[in-house]
This record gives C-alpha cells, sequence and structure tokens, in this order.
C-alpha cells in the first residue's frame, strides 16, 4: 500500500486499485498544536464547522510524510504511515492475533506470575496477546485479601456489573439461584447467554480449595465449531440460523434475549458461542427443520462434553483464571463439601477493556 500525488491530488494504492483521497478526509486529520490536543490526541476544533468546499493549494510527498498546503490557509505534515493503516479494514492490533486452535491435547501454556508493577508491565502485554491466542490465562500469586479481583479486573479495565453484583462469591451455599453456587458438577457452558450484550470475559479467583473434586474445566467453542463445520456442515448451518431464546428467572429479575448458538461475523469467521441447556428454549419451526436442530444441538453438546476437547484442571488458592466468555466454555467437576471450602470470586469485563489496555502496552513499549 503507498500514497501517490498526480496533479496536487492524493491518492491510495494498495496493488490492485488506486482511489483519490478526499481533501477533507485530509483536512481532518491535521495535527499541529494548534488543531490536536497532545494529551488526549483530540481535535481542538470541529470539523462541521469547517467548509465543505475544502481542496488542496499545495502537497508534497516524502518518505515518512506528506505535507499539504489547504485552501483555507492551514498547513499540515502527515505520518504516511498512519494515513495508510486507517485505509486497513483490518483491526491491525487484536484482530492480526491469530487464534490457537485446541483441544485435549494442550500442554505447556505458560502460566504468568503477579508482581509489582505488573498492570503496567512487559508482562501484561505478553498476557494479554496469550489470552487473545488461547481464549484464557491463568496468573499466580494474586492477592486474596479485600476481594482484590475487583482491583485486578478494574486495573485492566472496569468491572462490568451484572444482577450478581460487582463480584460474586462462588461456593456451596443453601436456596441458590444458580446451579454454581451448590457442590454439583457443571457441564461445559457459557456464562449469562440470557444477557444482552453477553458478558465479555469472565475472571475467577481462587480464594481457597481444601476438596480433591472441583476442579475447573475448558473447552475451546472456537476449535469444536470450526470441526462442527468441517464434519457436519448441515449442523453447523443450522446452528448459525436458528435463534432461539435464553431466559433467567430468580425473585428479583426475569433476563432474556434471543441468538442462534454459533454467531458469527458479517464476513462468516467465528464471533461467538452461546450454550447453556438449562435455559434454551428453541423456537417452533416445521418438523423436519425442528428434526435437524435436535440432532444438531445434540451433536455440538457431545463435542463440547467429550473428552476429547476438555482440559481440567485445579486452581489453587492465589490462582486467577482470565477467560473468553464468548469463545470457551467452561465448568467443574463436582467435590465433596465434607472435605473442606472450595471458594471461588468471580466478576466480569468486556472486551474494550483488554482491547484497550493492548493498544497502551504495544504504543508504551514501541512494539
Amino acid at each position: 500500500m503507498k500514497i501517490e500525488l498526480i496533479e496536487n491530488k492524493v491518492y491510495f494504492n494498495n496493488g490492485s486499485e488506486k482511489k483519490e483521497i478526499h481533501p477533507f478526509w485530509l483536512r481532518e486529520r491535521v495535527n499541529g498544536e494548534e488543531y490536536l490536543d497532545k494529551g488526549t490526541q483530540q481535535r481542538l476544533f470541529d470539523p462541521t464547522f469547517l467548509s465543505n468546499d475544502v481542496s488542496i493549494n499545495k502537497v508534497n510527498l516524502d518518505e515518512k510524510y506528506l505535507e499539504v498546503n489547504f485552501n483555507d490557509g492551514v498547513n499540515s505534515k502527515l505520518e504516511i504511515d498512519k494515513i495508510a493503516s486507517e485505509f486497513s479494514k483490518e483491526d491491525i492490533v487484536i484482530r492480526s492475533i491469530e487464534k490457537n486452535k485446541w483441544d485435549s491435547t494442550l500442554k505447556n501454556i505458560k502460566n504468568f506470575e503477579y508482581q509489582e508493577n505488573f498492570y503496567e508491565s512487559k508482562e501484561m502485554h505478553d498476557l494479554l496477546v496469550s489470552f487473545y491466542k488461547y481464549g484464557f490465562v491463568i496468573v499466580k500469586n494474586i492477592p486474596t485479601s479485600k476481594n482484590y479481583i475487583v482491583e485486578f479486573a478494574n486495573s485492566i479495565g472496569s468491572v462490568r456489573r451484572t444482577n450478581f453484583g460487582e463480584y460474586f462469591d462462588v461456593k456451596s451455599k443453601p436456596d441458590p439461584n444458580d446451579l454454581a453456587y451448590t457442590s454439583l458438577a457443571l457441564a461445559p457452558h457459557t456464562d449469562n447467554p440470557y444477557r444482552n450484550p453477553v458478558p465479555c470475559i469472565q475472571l475467577l479467583h481462587c480464594i481457597e480449595s481444601n476438596v480433591s473434586g472441583g476442579l475447573s474445566t475448558l473447552v475451546d467453542g472456537y476449535t469444536v465449531t470450526e470441526d462442527l463445520k468441517n464434519d457436519y456442515p448441515e449442523f453447523y448451518k443450522i446452528l448459525t440460523e436458528v435463534k432461539v431464546r435464553f431466559r433467567f428467572i430468580d425473585k428479583e429479575v426475569i433476563l432474556e434475549t434471543i441468538s442462534p448458538l454459533i454467531e458469527l461475523n458479517e464476513d462468516k469467521s467465528f464471533k461467538q458461542v452461546r450454550f447453556s441447556p438449562r435455559l434454551d428454549y428453541v423456537p417452533i419451526l416445521e418438523k423436519e427443520k425442528l428434526d435437524l436442530y435436535y440432532k444438531a444441538r445434540k451433536k455440538i453438546s457431545e463435542m463440547y462434553n467429550s473428552d476429547k476437547y476438555r482440559i481440567e484442571f485445579k486452581l489453587e488458592p492465589k490462582d486467577l483464571i482470565m477467560m473468553d466468555n464468548h469463545r470457551l466454555l467452561h465448568g467443574r467437576t463436582s467435590y465433596e463439601t465434607k472435605e473442606g471450602e472450595r471458594f471461588l470470586q468471580g466478576c466480569y469485563i468486556d472486551f474494550d477493556s483488554t482491547e484497550g489496555k493492548l493498544r497502551h502496552l504495544k504504543r508504551k513499549f514501541n512494539l
């Protein structure tokens, strides 16, 4: 991709096509001190107040800069790389991190170690990159006092409060409003599929674990759905098309939304999975279509619950796991409360938290 000049006009050439860049588009991006605040990078002018008849009087180009003199008297040097990056349709920071498919053979994923100044460190940058590759990371030695999970989450972004509160305690208790608050085994599922939007990232912090069971389990929904697409294309197709109702009910709230079990981006690439069979309600469809849908749902459930795709491990006290709730399914094995306590704290944050933090750290370390 390159910038070209022809008779005081600026063109963008990506190799397959050449297009003129509108003079007003360039005028909006002037960056002198009188036009752009250094700290916030916000404009000191309102482009909607400018005349629409902006044109270029003179323009020069070298390897790094485009210098433009506009007809309203403004002159500015614009960085070629920044102009070119805006013509890319891809997010060069997040979308450039390729997802690593994984199953039960996954071994030797790096655990990160909490330390002083962790949130502004190169280690935090590497943690976030690993998170986007695998859909989860584990951080060791996180303090367990004073609901520290909230401080950890807010140091990356902002806690996403839900009907379970700013954070929630995961332990067996009487009269629970969710099966998570029992000692029962939990099959692979995604959290809060009934919310709109669904919380993006879940954090779980182990405070106590004095039981032999209660192992944490993870399944990569991205791997499973890609395998389903390749091996059972009819099942994949109907699970991306039929929208089901997810509903949560307790004494204080009723939450529901409608969505497919597999959600795709506009380009048909993977976006999100929802799976919580105790909470979904399939719509009324023609019998033949429902026959296919139920077979498809059964198949993907078998895959989610298969030993082929599941990893399991024990979270030790001070361990914190951060997982992509749009990509991964999580669960646990059962445990016996008579053995002792199993106590985790959880909360949610959204993708703009991790995305913003990663962009900041890339800028800070010039990566």
